[in-house]
């Protein structure tokens, strides 16, 4: 697949492409990349996402992405590490088609557990939904 150009980059990603490339052409290949160009492509990816950062820097998707969570993990210390949720993106499945979600009939269950044990079941039919983001911030932060 190939990458549009007449697409204009975000100004950041389009600086780190640019070290990439200079640092290309002076280098032979099968060259270790540098901890710094890998440092830059880590910061493009948490603001132009893994995916777009990895082809636009010609980077294999799946070394960028550990490097992303070696970042991520050292920069939370243990407690927040052992505590933090993990959210997962909800799409329609192919079955379903679009149709079916704009009509309104699909459904889904989102179930939380924390590291306590407690669990809380939600149960989704319908176009309309919860504010989920809120609905999961007072389950995993219930205040005092």
């Amino acid at each position: 697949m190939r990458i549009n150009k007449a697409r204009r980059l975000p100004a950041g990603l389009e600086d780190v492409e640019q070290k990439f490339e200079r640092w290309r052409r002076t280098h032979k290949a099968r060259r270790r990349i540098p901890d710094k160009l890998w440092a830059a492509a880590v910061r493009a990816a948490g603001t132009c996402g893994l995916h777009h950062t990895s082809k636009v820097l010609r980077l294999d998707y799946y070394s960028l992405k550990e490097r992303v969570e070696e970042q991520a993990t050292a920069a939370t210390g243990p407690e927040e590490r052992a505590a933090a949720p993990k959210f997962l993106e909800l799409t329609p499945s192919a079955e379903h088609g679009s149709a079916a979600v704009t009509a309104g009939v699909c459904h889904c269950t989102l179930e939380f557990e924390d590291a306590d044990g407690a669990k809380m079941r939600v149960y989704l039919k319908g176009a309309a939904t919860p504010d989920l983001a809120a609905l999961s911030r007072s389950f995993w932060n219930p205040g005092p």
